[in-house]
């Protein structure tokens, strides 16, 4: 599998570390039939992971440098309560936000898949945040910016899609591909949110 880097620090994807998820092949299957994804559409997400291969740094420097940060309630949660930048923080995580954009197109959809879907969930709330880094930053990201955040990556990540060339048709099919997918893994991380007491405050 398509990796971004040689070593991507707390990556720990298909790992014995990471937790198993309650959710099934068979709540996967289903929540797929929800938001319409295909074998098609799958077909038209690996083809997204060619294209998006050399280009996850400038996606996550877009979203990140350009968006994010210029947004204070959602740049706060790379920094310290203070408000100061934590440098080696944002290049661990810039690496894993990588390697997830070529995760969510290149990895089969099993249950290795859907147990790090609930890994990254958990290190979003006030349950593993901050600890895989060991950095002093906010407890936890609101559910809530995440999902609304999703509508900024989906609308940001066509014109990366269209950067190769390929025929508007097919960056359409691979846009709504993504699109989808997203939409999927939102999905299984708000489980994460609403599993216990800890984290139902976290909207």
């Amino acid at each position: 599998m398509k990796k971004v880097a040689d070593e991507i620090y707390g990556y720990s994807y298909g790992e014995p570390e990471v937790a198993a998820s309650p959710v099934t092949l068979q709540q996967l299957e289903e929540l797929k039939a929800s938001v319409g994804m295909t074998g098609e559409d799958e077909q038209y997400l690996r083809l997204a992971g060619q294209v998006l291969a050399d280009q996850t740094a400038q996606v996550v420097e877009h979203w990140r440098g350009r968006i994010i940060g210029s947004i204070p309630q959602l740049a706060r949660h790379s920094r310290t309560p203070e408000g100061n930048a934590i440098p080696e923080y944002l290049a661990k995580s810039n690496l894993r936000f990588r390697q997830w954009i070529l995760d969510t197109c290149n990895r089969p959809y099993d249950q290795d898949w859907i147990n790090y879907q609930e890994e990254i969930a958990r290190r979003h709330t006030s349950r593993k945040k901050n600890q895989v880094d060991g950095v002093r930053s906010t407890p936890y990201v609101p559910l809530r910016d995440i999902i609304a955040f999703i509508a900024v990556m989906n609308e940001t990540i066509k014109p990366y899609l269209g950067a190769k060339g390929h025929p508007a048709a097919e960056v359409d099919r691979m846009h709504n591909a993504w699109c989808k997918s997203v939409q999927l893994q939102a999905a299984i991380w708000a489980r994460v949110y609403m599993d216990g007491t800890a984290t139902t405050m976290e909207w």
